[in-house]
């Protein structure tokens, strides 16, 4: 009998799922889907399809009261396990946002390590609740069921000093009040593709761009991160969806003393009224949706949007001496043909050229066979990932 490995991604009104089973060298995808609406005074939807992407459910759920997922985890349980054929469920692997100073690398899960992420919550108040609540809600279901956490810190752990410090007194620092780095484990799958595409490149120096509705860039060096554009949450950095990226602390300040916005609103400001969602005067947080859009605000949010990924790329490759290879990844570096040629234009001066048939069709390599160095567009799958550790911790 063939292993089934579950591979769970929570967010705060849905659980996406990954089915796996084991084989000699690597994980098989069977299906994967999510669970939606839960919390929200919905009922929940579930939707999955299988590896071929032939759609197999498609259904409502019975509602439960918020944060009570133990019932709808329940049904999620019983339908992987009547839908993996002869291969028995093993272990479960949860992708949680943030590790701290305590965790840099995948690790089993008891009670002492949920009690430590959920320490941590402050440091990720969007992510880290939703992250470890079906943890516990499974580990009530299914007491003997492995279960691994794998996090998006756990990449950017081992960067230099010089990376990781703010400018503030040392005792901070001791604290944990550092760069932690996000977005790990996309880095990690697109470290290994790479390898698999441009060997050479993969070993040198290499900036990846992964562009969604969040937004993070890694410097990699010999496979390793050196820098990074997110530092010690994810609403820092550049500008995402809809959290406004690094901002002068004398803003945050002014905010306080001026207008009165007290610590829930400032978090409400920064992460959810921001980004493209704010620059572009509440339009959208959608990059397709304000590039369709005619209106100045919309033209302004995507400008900013662009210039602020170029200009990451000067300072990235000033961290790791240069650039073998730039890799587009997530929903809108792997799907925005637009974006990747107008940062390149911005990067001209590097020397860097797309060939247009090749981005416009979304080739894997979209550099022109004169560029200075490759450009990528490399879909990532983290969920992978987190399978691979999974099957290593559990079952070796």
């Amino acid at each position: 009998m063939s292993d089934g490995l579950l591979v769970i991604n929570a967010g705060s009104s849905s659980i996406k799922f990954s089915v796996y089973i084991t084989d000699n060298s690597d994980q098989r995808l069977v299906c994967n889907g999510q669970l939606e609406g839960l919390g929200v005074g919905i009922t929940p939807h579930f939707f999955a399809k299988d590896a071929a992407g032939n759609v197999v459910a498609d259904d409502l759920w019975p509602a439960v009261e918020v944060g009570k997922q133990s019932a709808l985890l329940g049904r999620l349980i019983d339908w992987i396990e009547d839908h993996l054929g002869d291969a028995t469920l093993r272990a479960a692997g949860h992708r949680v946002v943030h590790g701290g100073s305590g965790y840099s690398a995948p690790v089993l899960v008891n009670k002492t390590v949920l009690d430590d992420l959920r320490a941590l919550t402050s440091l990720a108040p969007l992510h880290q609740p939703h992250n470890l609540a079906p943890i516990a809600a499974l580990a009530e279901l299914h007491p003997d069921l492995p279960q691994v956490v794998c996090f998006d810190t756990a990449f950017h752990a081992h960067k230099r000093l010089e990376a990781e410090m703010f400018g503030l007194p040392r005792k901070y620092y001791d604290a944990g009040i550092k760069r932690y780095g996000f977005h790990g484990l996309s880095y990690e799958y697109i470290t290994h593709r790479l390898e698999d595409l441009d060997p050479q490149a993969a070993r040198g120096r290499v900036i990846v761009a992964h562009l969604g509705s969040g937004v993070s860039m890694c410097a990699i060096k010999e496979g390793r991160s050196v820098d990074t554009s997110i530092g010690f949450t994810a609403v820092d950095g550049l500008m995402m969806g809809t959290r406004c990226g690094s901002l002068d602390v004398g803003v945050v300040l002014h905010l306080m003393q001026q207008d009165g916005l007290d610590a829930k609103a400032l978090e409400k400001l920064f992460y959810k009224e921001s980004g493209l969602l704010g620059v572009s005067g509440g339009l959208s947080n959608d990059m397709r949706v304000l590039m369709d859009s005619d209106a100045p605000e919309a033209k302004q949010a995507v400008d900013l949007f662009i210039y602020r990924v170029a200009k990451e790329v000067g300072a990235l490759a000033t961290a790791i001496g240069g650039v073998d290879a730039l890799v587009f990844t997530a929903g809108i570096g792997e799907h925005s043909a637009v974006v990747r040629q107008r940062v390149c234009d911005l990067l001209g001066w590097t020397g860097v050229r797309l060939d247009a048939a090749a981005n416009d069709s979304h080739a894997l390599k979209v550099s022109a066979a004169d560029s200075h160095y490759g450009v990528w567009a490399i879909p990532t799958n983290e969920e992978l990932m987190i399978a691979r550790h999974t099957r290593r911790l559990v079952l070796g």
